[in-house]
This record gives C-alpha cells, sequence and structure tokens, in this order.
C-alpha cells in the first residue's frame, strides 16, 4: 500500500512538473496588460472615448445648414367653399381642387446663436474631459490588478512557508521514528510529532484553499477566464527604499486633472445658459412645389406652379419671467459646489500620500527587523535540532522553534505585501501607475 502511494506521488509530480512547464508565467506587468485588453472596466472606457466624439459631432451639426425636405398629398374629399356678396348677389365659390400636393425643399442656417458657439468651444474639452476620465479608469485598473496580484504572491508565499516547517518537522519525525524503534526515545514524542504535521497538513490545506480564492479572484480583476491556471514568478517582492525620496505633485493626479475639465465643462454650461439672453438670428430658403389639380398627381389633370423664399429669423429674448437667470444662478452654483469637491479631492489624495509614505517607511523598518527575526529564527531552530538529537533539548524546544521561523517568515511576507501596497499608492500619487506595465 505505501508503494502504491509513493508511486502515485511521483507520477503527480512529473505530470504536475509538465503542467507548469507548459503554462506561462504571469508576471505583474503580464496581468496589467491582459486587464486592459479584456476587463469590461477598459473596454467600457474605451467605448465611453468613441462615443464622446459621436457626442462632440453632434453639437457640431448644429452649427452646420439644416436641409429638409418635406411632401405631402391630399384628396379633398368635399371641397370647403366660400360664400361672398357679389353685385346684390350671394355667390357660393368652391376654394380649391379634388387633389391637393406640395413638395419643399427648406434651408436653415444659423448665423448668430451664442448658445450654438459656446457648444462648439465646449466639444474640445469635452473630448479632453473623456480622455481623462478613460486614463482615471485604466488607473484604477491597474492598482486594483496590483493589489490583488501581490495579495496572492503573499498567501504563495505563506504556503510555502508552510510546506517548508512541515518538511523540517517530518525529517524530525522521521528522525523520531528511528530513534522510538531503537528505544531512544519516547513513543509520546513521535504522537506530538504526528499531531503537529497533522495540524500543519490541514493549516496548509486552509492557505492553499485561500490561495485558490485569491487567484480567482486575480483572474476576475483582470478578465481571465477563471479555469486558466496562474503561476507566479520568482522573486516579485522587490524592495526599492528610494521610492520614499522622490517628489510628486497632486497637480499631475488624474483624480485632480478630471474635475479640472469637469469644471470648465460646468463654466461651459453656465454660459450656454447666459445665451439665452441674446438673440438669435438664422437665414431661412425654401423651394417646392404646390401642386392642384382634379385627377391624381400623376398622369392627371395635374398644375405644379413652383414657390421659392428666403429670408432671416430674428428672435429677441425679452422677458421670461425670471427662469433664464434662474437657470444660470444653478449652473453657478454646481461649479461651487464642482470646486469645493475639487478641494476636499486634494485634501484626501494629500492625506493618502502622506499615509503612503508613512507606510513604507513603516514597512522597511519592519521588513529589516523580520529578515533580522528569520535569520534568528532559523540558526535557533538548527541549534535546537542539534541538541534535540543530542538529548539536551526538548520536543516541546523544537516545536516551538520551528512555529517562530514560520512566525518570522509569515510577518516578513506580511510586511513586503504592505510595501507593495504602499509603493503602489505613492506611484499613483506622482500620476505613473502605467509605469507598471513597462518591464523593469
Amino acid at each position: 500500500m505505501k508503494r502504491i502511494r509513493i508511486i502515485a506521488i511521483l507520477l503527480a509530480g512529473i505530470f504536475g512538473a509538465s503542467s507548469v512547464n507548459a503554462q506561462e508565467v504571469l508576471t505583474l506587468q503580464h496581468a496589467i496588460r491582459y486587464a486592459l485588453e479584456n476587463k469590461a472596466e477598459a473596454k467600457k472606457s474605451a467605448l465611453d472615448l468613441e462615443n464622446a466624439q459621436y457626442q462632440i459631432d453632434e453639437i457640431r451639426g448644429a452649427a452646420l445648414p439644416q436641409i429638409n425636405g418635406v411632401a405631402s398629398i391630399k384628396s379633398n374629399v368635399i371641397i370647403p367653399e366660400m360664400v361672398f356678396e357679389m353685385g346684390g348677389n350671394v355667390i357660393r365659390a368652391k376654394m380649391g381642387q379634388p387633389w391637393n400636393s406640395n413638395a419643399v425643399v427648406s434651408l436653415n442656417q444659423q448665423i448668430f446663436n451664442q448658445a450654438v458657439f459656446t457648444g462648439l468651444k465646449a466639444a474640445r474639452t469635452t473630448r479632453e474631459f473623456y480622455q481623462v476620465n478613460a486614463q482615471l479608469t485604466e488607473e484604477q485598473l491597474i492598482e486594483k490588478v496590483a493589489t490583488a496580484y501581490y495579495d496572492v504572491f503573499q498567501t504563495q508565499l505563506q504556503l510555502e512557508t508552510i510546506q517548508t516547517n512541515l518538511n523540517s518537522t517530518t525529517k524530525n519525525k522521521n528522525v523520531v521514528n528511528g530513534l522510538v524503534g531503537a528505544g531512544l526515545a519516547k513513543k509520546i514524542d513521535l504522537d506530538r510529532l504526528v499531531v503537529a504535521i497533522n495540524n500543519l497538513e490541514s493549516q496548509k490545506q486552509q492557505v492553499y484553499n485561500a490561495l485558490q480564492l485569491k487567484e480567482n479572484a486575480l483572474k476576475f480583476a483582470i478578465g481571465m477566464p477563471i479555469e486558466n491556471p496562474v503561476v507566479m514568478p520568482k522573486e516579485t517582492f522587490a524592495v526599492d527604499p528610494s521610492i520614499v525620496l522622490q517628489e510628486e505633485s497632486l497637480d499631475n493626479r488624474t483624480e485632480v486633472l478630471l474635475m479640472q475639465k469637469q469644471i470648465e465643462l460646468y463654466e461651459f454650461d453656465k454660459k450656454s445658459k447666459v445665451a439665452g439672453l441674446y438673440p438669435t438670428l438664422s437665414l431661412g430658403a425654401d423651394f417646392g412645389w404646390n401642386g392642384f389639380g382634379k385627377g391624381f398627381p400623376i398622369g392627371g389633370d395635374f398644375a405644379w406652379p413652383k414657390s421659392s423664399a428666403i429670408g432671416l429669423n430674428l428672435s429677441i429674448p425679452i422677458f421670461t419671467g425670471g427662469a433664464t437667470k434662474a437657470r444660470i444662478n444653478q449652473a453657478d452654483i454646481q461649479i461651487r459646489q464642482a470646486r469645493v469637491t475639487l478641494e476636499d479631492t486634494k485634501l484626501g489624495l494629500s492625506l493618502a500620500n502622506e499615509n503612503a509614505k508613512a507606510q513604507i517607511k513603516n514597512s522597511l523598518l519592519t521588513i529589516n527587523t523580520n529578515r533580522s527575526n528569520v535569520g534568528l529564527a532559523k540558526e535557533v531552530l538548527s541549534d535546537t535540532e542539534n541538541n534535540y538529537k543530542n538529548g539536551l533539548a526538548t520536543l516541546t524546544e523544537l516545536l516551538d522553534a520551528e512555529k517562530a521561523l514560520a512566525d518570522a517568515q509569515n510577518n516578513l511576507n506580511t510586511s513586503l505585501l504592505n510595501f507593495k501596497v504602499a509603493e503602489v499608492q505613492l506611484i499613483k500619487a506622482k500620476g505613473q501607475l502605467k509605469t507598471l506595465v513597462n518591464e523593469k
């Protein structure tokens, strides 16, 4: 039975290795690029940007000549009559023909319309607004992917730590098993090691399950099919302490740029409301036929006299009951509210930036401490193992030393994750999140 189990483990290792070799390693850069190409947010942002151009075209279309054609045909079942008196006689006369038809082509061109002109000026700002909004969507997606990616990697490191501890405990169990067989050790020590191994196996399974959930969350974050396997590279947690010394400007933050463009659009909206106080002037022209006859227009007794006209249309607002002024005041309130929101956003970004710097500084100190603890814990475990083999240390001391090493390694991994998350926030503060896409 034991031999069959060993063969099964070897086969699983062989096939598992083959599967890993066939899989592409998912680096952070690859994950971000995949998300920018496949995630729904990125696709919707690209469609919003495309739709923005159509909205701009619609605004521009209002300033171009408007040409319309209208045609109609009507059969007068009862021709209306008019009664009038002439020379003392009352005369009744039919006014019209059994069939009437008309066809007119009309043209209207805005000559002066302040609202249309304001819309044309706002068109460029509208395009810039959607471009900045698309950039913000990409940055938010990059931040989300980076955070999920590092979370997966930290859990994977935790799993590796448990496996290392499990290997060490299993090795000690094998040694104690031999000593028990030779009568040089107590069976209770062997039993305690078996219990420790079982606990580590259970802990390993729990962390492995958590890893699968986090991998699925990462796949969802980048728009990857859940069934696709994920293989993480080694040495992902590179630490660069110099990032704290680099300067950043809140004016470069996409959130600030987007709100500034929004305020510009609100200002144009106010100007369009003010345009309601201005007169409008447009050119109108039409050309057509107004036909009538006793028979159907085609093939019947029908006449087609032509008609044409050209003129100017002037509209002067005199009194609107204060509605225009109220709309202007509402637009002004919207601008002032946006400016207050902008200042509050800057304050929040500044707070997040300072918190990220503090987190990085604390993480650097913690990383150095935890690295030192890992080194000391390894030395303590090595000395305790030797002492235990020579009868100078108890099993409890050995198990405690193994747990201390695992805790030190997990603490180091957590501090590395905290550093990378804070690093992403600092890169975001500089408006340089897209640099994470490039290979380093």
